[in-house]
């Protein structure tokens, strides 16, 4: 099974770090954020991607090509024919990396729409390239399985931005509550999709989150997983903060594998 990865978009609210670079190269840790979305799938053996580039994708095609000499010490062998040789073998080795240049603008149901003919007739993992959680992704292929619908969608609970207070019916202050999770699912990322999504529901100028994922739901043919655990986008520079604090901290939520 393949998991695509949505990582061409411009990254328009974290410009502190993205005007050179697109945001799923944003580094956690000293390791683009794509990086940590994809050992959350090697996790769970699912080592095959398919990414789609769009915005600055050069950056992501000159990190996969040299990643063999990023990641291993090495000898190199200067002369007429230059030879290589690696002493190291990193936890990626088993990893298959699919580039495909989506385009600069197209819309998220697009890229997926664009990376068909890679994942020909089979079951595909979908999620964004910015998101972090600790989905078992596992349990979510099987409740895909178990419901046999077209598409499974996961869903997660936010934290507010904003502590809380509560209040009684004459303004005493109970009680404050810092950032709880609110009430509301919201979507997640992390789509489970069967190959007739991409051929009957997806275009090439759709966006996921409108027209596909609405069609679906009114066939009845989209299903929600409830991840009750750590869900965290990076959409700001306050949460790309955050989330450098949390892996320097050794508590990284998302980090389910070992090394």
């Amino acid at each position: 099974m393949k998991a695509v990865i949505l990582a061409g978009g411009l990254g328009t609210r974290l410009r502190e770090e993205t005007e050179f670079r697109p945001k799923p190269m944003v580094e956690i840790g000293g390791q683009p954020i794509l990086w940590h979305i994809m050992k959350i799938f090697s996790h769970y053996d699912v080592n095959e991607f398919v990414v789609c580039i769009g915005y600055r994708g050069d950056v992501i095609k000159d990190y996969f090509a040299n990643y063999e000499t990023r990641s291993n010490d090495f000898t190199v062998r200067l002369g007429a024919t230059k030879e290589i040789e690696f002493h190291d073998a990193h936890l990626e080795s088993d990893w298959r990396v699919t580039l495909v240049d989506t385009g600069q603008e197209t819309m998220t149901g697009g890229r997926v729409k664009r990376v068909q003919p890679y994942v020909v007739d089979e079951r595909c993992l979908v999620t964004y390239g910015d998101g972090l959680a600790d989905v078992d992704i596992s349990a979510l292929l099987a409740f895909h399985a178990r419901h046999g619908r077209l598409a499974t969608m996961t869903t997660v609970r936010p934290l507010t931005r904003f502590g809380v207070v509560d209040l009684d019916e004459d303004g005493k202050v109970r009680r404050f509550r810092e950032k709880p999770q609110t009430d509301e699912y919201v979507n997640g990322g992390f789509f489970v999709f069967e190959p007739k999504v991409l051929e009957h529901y997806l275009g090439p100028d759709s966006v996921l989150e409108q027209e596909p994922l609405e069609a679906l739901a009114k066939d009845g043919e989209l299903m929600a997983y409830r991840h009750e655990g750590v869900w965290q986008p990076m959409d700001t520079y306050r949460e790309f903060t955050m989330l450098n604090e949390l892996w320097l901290s050794g508590h990284a939520p998302w980090k389910v594998w070992d090394e």
